[in-house]
């Protein structure tokens, strides 16, 4: 069966747009795809590169965060970026705001993971894919 979907996007409600854009776009670097502004508020659509929907089920996401964080505390939404480098990036979203949760820690599946809380009320995972 194929449905015909061709993009998925992740809706985001912020209650500071402003903030949330300048984070996002600005120093995470997701690039602008397009922005309307009307009588009815404004939204801007960004580029987060190839989109995935991962499934998972409680006990494999509470090991996730037992092994990024060390305690559960992820909602059932978390928003994950493939980055070049964790611990740059980690200090540069630090620096516009964001809360480290916890620091770059490398995983089983060997990629360097970091946690943090950011604009919007989102939790995000900072992954760099180690390789072999």
């Amino acid at each position: 069966m194929t449905t015909g979907v061709r993009e998925l996007r992740l809706v985001v409600t912020a209650a500071d747009y402003d903030e949330a854009l300048r984070f996002y776009r600005d120093v995470l670097g997701l690039e602008q795809r397009a922005a309307f502004a009307s009588d009815g508020g404004r939204v801007t659509i960004l580029e987060a590169g190839r989109a995935t929907l991962e499934i998972t089920d409680p006990p494999h996401a509470e090991f996730i965060d037992q092994v990024e964080v060390g305690q559960r505390v992820a909602g059932h939404i978390r928003v994950a970026f493939e980055v070049d480098d964790s611990e740059r990036t980690t200090r540069e979203l630090e620096a516009a705001g964001a809360e480290v949760i916890a620091e770059p820690t490398r995983t089983p599946w060997n990629s360097l993971n970091a946690r943090l809380k950011a604009p919007a009320g989102l939790q995000l995972t900072l992954f760099q894919e180690l390789g072999e």
